[in-house]
C-alpha cells in the first residue's frame, strides 16, 4: 500500500526537498503541492491524499484553518493531517489538535523521523514530538477554546468500562504495550478496544480520541507546574 502525501508549505525549496525525500521511499508518493492553506484544502478535495503534511504559518489561509476545513469535511474522513512547523509552541500544539490534526512535528526533525512520522500517522496512530509534552497538551485540551464548549460526558455513554479504561490510559500518553501491562491484556486486545472506542465516538484516530478523553472529563489534566522560586 502506497501512502499518498500532499505537501502544504509556502516555501518552494522546502516542498521540493520534502518531495525528493518522500518520493525516494517505495511506500510513499507525493500527489500534490500547495503554497497556502486555501490551496491545500482545494487540492485535498481533488486528490484525497492519505496525509497532508501541513505548515502552520502560510499567507492567507493558514495551516490551522486549513486543517479545520479538511478535518470537518465528511468526504475527507480518510485524510489525516500532520503538522510540520518551526513554531512548536504549546498554544500551536493545542490549536492543531483541536483543529483535528493527527500529529505534530518540528521542522528540525531528521529525515528518518519525518518519514517514520508519516507512516505512524498513516497507520491511524497519534504523533506528538518530544517538544509537545504531555503536560502542555493536557493543560490546553482541558480548557475550551474561545467560542467552543467541552464535550458532554454523555458522549461516552456507548463505551464499555474496559474501553473507557483503555481510552483513559491512551490519553495519558501510554502506548498499547504499556496499557497492556497495566491492564494485563495483550497489545492486540488493547488495539481492538482503542479502535472500537474510536468507531463508537466517530473520531478518525488516536489523537482525536485523546482530545475527547480530556474534553469529556474522562481524564483530568495535570495542574500547571508552579513557577520556579
Amino acid at each position: 500500500m502506497t501512502i499518498r502525501v500532499l505537501l502544504a508549505d509556502d516555501q518552494a525549496l522546502l516542498r521540493a526537498t520534502f518531495r525528493i525525500l518522500i518520493d525516494s521511499c517505495d511506500d510513499m508518493e507525493v500527489v500534490g503541492e500547495a503554497s497556502d492553506g486555501a490551496e491545500a484544502v482545494e487540492l485535498t478535495r481533488a486528490h484525497h491524499p492519505d496525509i497532508v503534511l501541513m505548515d502552520i504559518r502560510m499567507p492567507g489561509t493558514d495551516g490551522l484553518a486549513a486543517t479545520s476545513a479538511i478535518c470537518a469535511d465528511p468526504e475527507l474522513a480518510a485524510t489525516r493531517v500532520l503538522i510540520l512547523t518551526t513554531f512548536e509552541t504549546e498554544d500551536y500544539v493545542a490549536q492543531a489538535l483541536r483543529a483535528g490534526a493527527s500529529g505534530f512535528l518540528g521542522k528540525d526533525v531528521t529525515a528518518d523521523t519525518l518519514l517514520d512520522g508519516l507512516r505512524t500517522v498513516a497507520s491511524g496512530e497519534a504523533l506528538l514530538s518530544p517538544g509537545a509534552t504531555r503536560t502542555l497538551i493536557t493543560r490546553f485540551l482541558a480548557s475550551p477554546a474561545p467560542g467552543t464548549h467541552l464535550a458532554p460526558p454523555e458522549r461516552l455513554a456507548d463505551l464499555t468500562g474496559r474501553e473507557r479504561e483503555v481510552m483513559a490510559l491512551a490519553a495519558e500518553g501510554r502506548s498499547n504495550t504499556e496499557i497492556a501491562e497495566v491492564l494485563v491484556l495483550s497489545p492486540l486486545t488493547v488495539r481492538t478496544h482503542i479502535h472500537r472506542a474510536m468507531t463508537k465516538l466517530g473520531v478518525r484516530d488516536r489523537a482525536q480520541l485523546v482530545v475527547v478523553a480530556y474534553q469529556t472529563g474522562l481524564v483530568q489534566a495535570a495542574p500547571p507546574a508552579p513557577p520556579a522560586p
